[in-house]
């Protein structure tokens, strides 16, 4: 009998903002969002600060210059 093993693969590819939400996309399929509550420097940064962002560590993490905002994938799992 073999078990069925899921690789969970904690990367951001890609991420999206609603308007009260940071939406993102991990290499493995999932889709997670968090309330833009939780990041009041993103909650009150205009949308081109906001779009002005880039991958860390190889999309384990979120960098925003403009707004100095770092955001971990794993800190979003756990709190999630």
């Amino acid at each position: 009998m073999s078990t069925l093993q899921i690789k969970f693969e904690s990367r951001v590819v890609d991420l999206s903002f609603s308007n009260d939400a940071l939406k993102l996309i991990l290499a493995d399929g999932r889709e997670i969002s968090a309330p833009l509550e939780w990041f009041p420097r993103l909650r009150d940064a205009d949308a081109k600060a906001r779009n002005n962002w880039r991958l860390i560590g190889k999309g384990i993490g979120i960098h925003w210059e403009e707004i100095d905002e770092d955001i971990s994938v794993r800190s979003l799992l756990v709190n999630s």
